[in-house]
């Protein structure tokens, strides 16, 4: 898994709200990639505060950010991003 922490991207949802989201990972599954942010606008307490996992493709050479709206796919890939994050942690210590 490639760390990217500090790094911040700007996103519109289908309804135009603007969210600024901080890059925490990336994982691939299933030969897609899809990258792991958490909210930057948002307190930790906040019922809503958790990771958002958006699948990347490729757009007439531009990356874009797609919603996953499948709840068995964002279960996998978070289990393999969390499998992925302790491991490294374990390799730290």
């Amino acid at each position: 898994m490639e760390k990217e922490e500090g790094i911040y991207v700007d996103i519109t949802d289908e309804e135009g709200n603007n969210f600024k989201l901080e890059v925490v990972g990336e994982v691939e599954y299933e030969d897609a990639l899809y990258r792991v942010f958490l909210p930057t606008d948002m307190e930790e307490d906040d019922p809503d505060y958790g990771f958002i996992i958006l699948k990347c493709t490729e757009v007439d050479g531009e990356e874009m950010l797609d919603s996953v709206d499948d709840e068995e796919l964002l279960e996998k890939v978070y289990a393999v991003f969390m499998e992925e994050l302790f491991d490294e942690e374990d390799e730290e210590e």
